[in-house]
Parts: structure tokens; sequence; C-alpha cells
């Protein structure tokens, strides 16, 4: 099963657009009734198709990692604000659209001109907020299954306060148990170009999920 998710992006310095008066303070978000805020490893799982072809083009947004060092990024109230201001405003200057419609392909990673689908929302996010200071380790590409049970892509922020989700389908940043997805996978936090798997029913991440394909599709 591929992605199903339709989204986009646009301007590397868009981030920036949103006032901070627009912005909601994920710190005054409220607790997680559930635990644990932190997600749970279980194992290796095989990358997205889309995700390996995407660092082939852009090696230099698949490197870092924290080799040796299992510390969360400090999750200051400066900086969870920023995780809402970013995800509000690439929600807002990207138009949705699919792969197919944009590229003529049917599942394409990539950090869009304009439009996009909901892996390219992530990778925008991810990029605007490195170049804000954050390091590679704590943004992390996660695949989940959404309430269709269809196959979505979103940003996690590995911090000392919790895993937070920013999301194409809602401009509020929430912690990862407050949603109301069935988390698949993401990028190890050691090594961005491993992933790991998030479901504690699967020994290995099935193949159609990761979007491994028998047959490549012709670009």
């Amino acid at each position: 099963m591929k992605l199903s998710c339709v989204g986009v992006i646009g301007l590397l310095g868009l981030a920036s657009a949103a006032g901070a008066a627009e912005a909601q303070n994920v710190a005054a978000l409220e607790p997680a009734t559930r635990s644990p805020v932190f997600m749970r490893i279980f194992g290796n799982a095989q990358p997205p198709y889309g995700f390996v072809r995407f660092c082939d083009g852009q090696p230099d947004d698949c490197a870092g990692g924290q080799e040796g060092n299992d510390a969360r990024f400090s999750a200051t109230p400066e900086r969870l604000s920023e995780l809402d201001e970013v995800n509000r405003a690439v929600n807002k200057a990207v138009e949705p659209a699919t792969d197919l419609e944009v590229y003529g392909v049917n599942e394409l990673w990539t950090l869009p001109e304009s439009k996009g689908d909901c892996e390219d929302f992530a990778l925008l996010k991810r990029r605007v907020l490195m170049e804000r200071g954050w390091p590679a380790s704590a943004l992390l590409l996660t695949v989940v299954r959404d309430e269709k049970n269809e196959g979505h892509a979103i940003l996690t922020a590995r911090t000392s306060q919790g895993d937070f989700v920013l999301d194409n389908k809602t401009d509020d940043v929430r912690i990862w148990n407050k949603t109301p997805y069935h988390f698949v996978m993401r990028q190890s936090y050691i090594n961005p170009r491993v992933w790991v798997s998030l479901d504690p029913s699967d020994a290995a991440t099935p193949s159609s999920l990761a979007g491994v394909q028998a047959n490549r599709e012709k670009e």
C-alpha cells in the first residue's frame, strides 16, 4: 500500500511568514493522558522506496544523526513554539496535490515547488526546522496508518518533553499518543537513512506498507 495522502510545499523561508501572534504555543498543549509520551522502537524496518530515492538525490537532507548519544533535544518553550509556527506556515503555504497530479508518477518524495503530498510537507518542515537550528536527530520522518487505515506521512519532533507530531492534516501540533493514528515506522535518530518499526505487532514492516514495489515506476 502506497501513501495515499495529499499535500505539497513551497519556499524554504516561508516559516517566517507565520507571525508569532498566529502561532499556538506548543508548550501550552494539554499533557498526554496516555503514556508513554515517547515512542517505543520494535526493531528495524525497511525504508520507504520513495525516501531512498529522495536521499539519492538529496544526500544533505539525509545526513546527520546522533551516534552513541541517546539524549533528546531540549524542548524549551521557544523551541516548541517553533514547531507550531513552522507546521502552520507550511500547511498554509502549500496546495495539496498528489504526486500523480504534480509529477505524473504515483510516488515521489521531494521538496516541492508549490504543490505536493504528505511526505513533501514533512520534508519541507524538517528542512525549515533544521535551518532554524534543530538537529537532524530530533526531526524524524514517520509513516502511520490514518483514520481510514491508509498510509500517511508526518514529521515527528523527538524532544525532552515527548514526541510531537507535525501533520499536514491539522495545524495543531500534538503529542504522538494524542493522535488518531497507528504508528508504523520512522527514521532512526542515530542514522537518518535507517528506519525503525513502531508497531509492536510486526516483527518487520510489510514491504507493501514501506512503499517498496516489485516493479519500479517509470519516471
